[in-house]
């Protein structure tokens, strides 16, 4: 192999990145052949408009305060959901709670889909007490256990303030997720069937994923739980500024095209 001359060209790190910024734009913004072939800055708006109409989400409803329920068509369920998912993160200095950030419409979204049907996994017997390491164990659908969860949460509330979970104060919701969080409520039915701490694992994971997923998802409304922790969201490529020798504030964007 002949060695390099003083005039060949090095490929540096920084070519490297920003040729693949190129690319890596190319894929995600419009289709594998356009992001090699033909790659041409000027035009990538228009490849951006016919990506948005393909995402299949309705961007008409993103951000919206009431885009609309799919699985929760009782009010008072989701009335009752939604303030256990502000309690578990509540409005405060740095920002909204969950409830303004969509966050129960990301779980009405995903209750109705694959998620709370469990499409993708094995849902038959034999039905034991699993390993705290295997995962979720219910013999119930999520979608079925969520309904049972938020039932038990008016029953424990009843029992312990004589109320339903909707109309106590912070505090005494706070109190009654806590027994769930610590097993300590009644499911009504066998713990082989469902645990109260499954079902308060499941409403937090919930919770946190409704503030911080793609607003294509229906929660982290205006990505405001983005902007909490200065995350860029889902940028095309940052082939524009890897040569800026100082740290930018970079608004974020969503998957559907949306800018923060």
């Amino acid at each position: 192999m002949a060695e390099k001359g003083p005039d060949d060209k090095q490929f540096s790190r920084r070519d490297f990145l920003k040729t693949t910024g190129v690319a890596t734009g190319g894929i995600i913004g419009g289709s594998l052949l356009g992001g090699f072939v033909g790659f041409n800055m000027a035009d990538s708006g228009s490849d951006t408009a016919q990506n948005d109409q393909g995402t299949g989400g309705d961007t008409a409803q993103q951000g919206q305060e009431n885009p609309g329920r799919i699985f929760f068509h009782n009010d008072a369920e989701f009335e009752t959901i939604s303030q256990a998912m502000e309690r578990i993160f509540p409005e405060d200095d740095m920002g909204p709670g969950a409830i303004a950030l969509g966050a129960p419409y990301f779980l009405d979204m995903q209750l109705a889909g694959a998620y709370g049907n469990n499409t993708k996994e094995y849902m038959q017997g034999p039905f034991r007490e699993g390993e705290p390491t295997q995962g979720y164990q219910s013999r119930l659908k999520r979608a079925d256990l969520f309904r049972l969860g938020i039932e038990r949460l008016n029953t424990e509330s009843n029992d312990q303030f004589d109320d339903d979970f909707s109309n106590l104060d912070g505090e005494d919701q706070d109190e009654i997720l806590t027994r769930f969080q610590e097993g300590e409520a009644d499911m009504g039915v066998p713990a082989a069937t469902a645990k109260p701490e499954d079902f308060f694992g499941l409403l937090r994971s919930a919770t946190i994923e409704g503030v911080y997923a793609d607003p294509l998802y229906r929660g982290n409304r205006g990505m405001e739980g983005w902007k909490m922790k200065n995350f860029p969201g889902h940028q095309h490529q940052y082939i524009d500024r890897i040569d800026t020798g100082s740290f930018e504030e970079i608004d974020p964007q969503s998957l559907y095209g949306g800018n923060g």
